[in-house]
């Protein structure tokens, strides 16, 4: 089912490309490993197709662009049924040609330069998400990814840590073992094709739970704070409150300054005026929930900290993420 749905995508973007530039695009077979080769005006580009980008996925996308378009020594060009314009714009500047369904695009090759923009796309509807990346699935799979080794735990106990219902958790387990993410024996529950996983995971974190953590964007009164907050002391607040995302990173790997400042804790917003934070809706720190136990690891696990780099689509981002894959998360592999 998917493979004809990515054909039906591309076919209809080549129709669509055709019916605004009068441009003929020949269609060659990806040959298993890829999705497809296309001529355009005398230009071969690797196609890479998708649904949907979104935030979530969009640096996870961004990456397996560039690795085509290396592996193939060819220009890549994403097809898609949909991308957001700020994310298009982005892939753009990161030498990516799109082209969605509809017929907009941004494909620019030697002497070839196609722009089509305005042309309306229906956003999907999200139907039948598998409750594994729903709030509850994301939270249990959180602690899966954390440490594999927690899917031989009781029920119970997993429903405790993740902080899901018991009866959740039951159905979630059953879907990860039909979607083969969890291999079931008499023996054991083991969790399998973890790096895909991850990928799902990130998306659906940064898709569906993570805007929903959000407590508040705020900003340092004292501008020399962005360059002085790692000698913030959270320990001065009432509570756990933990440095996420690009401060995280720094910490871990001393090789990212960071640009967006990610605050993870189980307080209220208001405790951070204690640092010498207020609010405000352009604020470059942002404040979310933690949905885990503070006590269970100190500071934000580099699962989470690998995710929000992810999501960013910045280069240096990226290759931080790719750092901390390889130090911290080799046992996803």
């Amino acid at each position: 089912i998917a493979m004809r749905n990515e054909k039906e995508i591309l076919a209809e973007a080549v129709n669509s490309l055709y019916k605004y530039t009068n441009i003929e695009a020949g269609i060659e077979d990806g040959r298993l490993r890829y999705d497809a080769y296309l001529n355009i005006a005398g230009e071969r580009f690797v196609v890479e197709i998708k649904s949907e980008i979104t935030k979530g996925n969009k640096g996870i996308v961004l990456v397996d662009l560039k690795n085509i378009s290396l592996e193939n020594n060819l220009p890549i060009l994403l097809v898609t049924k949909y991308i957001p314009r700020d994310i298009a714009k982005e892939y753009v500047e990161e030498g990516i040609n799109c082209l969605d369904v509809a017929g907009n695009c941004n494909i620019r090759q030697n002497k070839l330069f196609l722009l089509i923009e305005g042309k309306k796309v229906e956003r999907l509807a999200r139907v039948n998400q598998p409750r594994a990346f729903q709030e509850a699935g994301i939270k249990l799979l959180f602690q899966f990814l954390v440490d594999p080794e927690k899917t031989q735990l009781p029920y119970r106990c997993l429903a405790n840590l993740a902080k899901i219902s018991l009866g959740s958790v039951g159905m979630i387990m059953q879907e990860l073992i039909d979607l083969n993410y969890i291999l079931k024996t008499k023996q054991a529950m083991k969790l399998k094709n973890k790096r895909e996983l991850l990928n799902r995971w990130i998306t659906a974190y940064h898709d569906v739970l993570r805007p929903r953590l959000l407590k508040k964007q705020m900003r340092f009164i004292n501008q020399d704070s962005y360059n002085s907050w790692s000698d913030i002391d959270f320990n001065k607040i009432n509570g756990a409150a933990y440095w996420g995302g690009e401060p995280a990173a720094n910490l871990l790997t001393g090789y990212l300054y960071p640009g967006t400042f990610t605050i993870y804790t189980d307080q209220n917003w208001h405790i951070f005026k204690e640092i010498q934070l207020v609010p405000d809706e352009n604020g470059k720190v942002e404040i979310l929930d933690m949905f885990w136990d503070a006590e269970a690891y100190q500071g934000v696990h580099p699962i989470l900290i690998y995710a929000d780099l992810m999501s960013s689509g910045n280069n240096r981002n990226i290759e931080t993420a790719e750092i901390i894959f390889n130090n911290e998360l080799q046992y996803i592999k």
